[in-house]
């Protein structure tokens, strides 16, 4: 086991604020997204190219919310891991893969709606179902690849604070970073987070000039898929960038600084990792249950699983098959 330096008013932030942000993602995000893989499995069965990425979004986020007990009991507990080393490596895998494969997708999403509406009547390749599983198990693959390292690096660490005389066994986050940590950072920071943003808000601002000046769309529906484009860039921004900015003063600041300044970073730093939960919530809200496509498909399994509906070969043939139209309602412009 490695050693970490003893920072005990973060272990007292932690023991109320993770609880509390955690316990509100898991209530809310963990039937949204079950919720979200249905809706998102009826478009992918019709070949629907953003259904696909929807499923895969939905199922990455669904994932991570499913380790949130565990990181409840542990933050709890104030940061003392009472399980086993294996499965904090697992936890620690499986949120790493949803920071990073939640940015892949959501780009994806971005570069579908801005081929769909910008050059509706190009690349026609690009926005198949069979391109868009492709690129889809290439992103599970790739993150699997990178994410990897977790799995193989010591993920357990012992801290010895004097002021209460006890140890905690730390899981995952530690102060101060390792080595290879710093380098994992800069890296993942770079190419999983700074890539996409770029990618998404440059695509969104190719939508929104198209929405502006498409004479066919009523201003009402102008105002409605401005104001989506909006939220959702706004969503991602909020959701991750706080985290990465204090990840890269991190990963910038530790080897350099002296010990308290690096404890204030390393405190701002773990207040961000709950910012970014939050995005579990709001990716099924945005992307499935907030327009009138998503909606009505939820509805629809609901009441065929309640058993409200008549369950005749015709009924249940017209609840699988359902419109394919894109989520985001921006097919109006296509």
């Amino acid at each position: 086991m490695n050693h970490s330096i003893c920072t005990d008013e973060q272990h007292t932030l932690e023991h109320y604020l993770f609880p509390i942000v955690y316990v509100f993602v898991v209530i809310v995000s963990i039937p949204a997204n079950i919720g979200s893989l249905c809706v998102s499995f009826l478009q992918a069965k019709k070949g629907n190219e953003l259904g696909i990425y929807l499923f895969s979004l939905s199922l990455s986020d669904l994932l991570y919310a499913l380790t949130l007990p565990l990181w409840i009991h542990y933050t709890w507990n104030r940061d003392n891991w009472t399980f086993s080393a294996a499965l904090c490596k697992g936890c620690a895998f499986f949120t790493n893969m949803n920071f990073y494969s939640s940015t892949a997708f959501l780009t994806c999403i971005a570069v579908d709606r801005y081929l769909a509406v910008v050059h509706p009547m190009k690349f026609f390749f690009l926005r198949t179902g069979r391109f868009a599983l492709m690129v889809s198990l290439s992103i599970w693959v790739v993150e699997t690849i990178f994410n990897a390292a977790i799995l193989w690096e010591e993920e357990i660490f012992t801290e010895y604070c004097d002021t209460n005389k006890s140890n905690f066994t730390l899981c995952y986050d530690t102060y101060p970073l390792l080595e290879w940590q710093i380098k994992y950072n800069l890296f993942r920071t770079c190419t999983g987070y700074a890539i996409p943003l770029v990618i998404i808000m440059v695509c969104n601002q190719k939508v929104y000039q198209a929405v502006q000046h498409n004479q066919a769309t009523e201003n009402s529906e102008k105002k409605r898929i401005i104001k989506l484009l909006v939220t959702i860039t706004l969503t991602f921004v909020l959701c991750f960038t706080p985290f990465h900015v204090m990840l890269l003063l991190r990963s910038i600041l530790e080897p350099i600084v002296n010990q308290n300044y690096g404890k204030q970073t390393y405190k701002m730093y773990r207040i961000t990792v709950a910012l970014t939960s939050l995005n579990c919530v709001a990716d099924p809200i945005l992307y499935c249950f907030i327009t009138e496509t998503g909606r009505s498909d939820m509805w629809n399994i609901l009441k065929f699983c309640t058993g409200k509906l008549n369950k005749s070969q015709r009924q249940r043939k017209s609840i699988f098959s359902m419109s394919t139209k894109d989520t985001m309602e921006l097919d109006t412009l296509e």
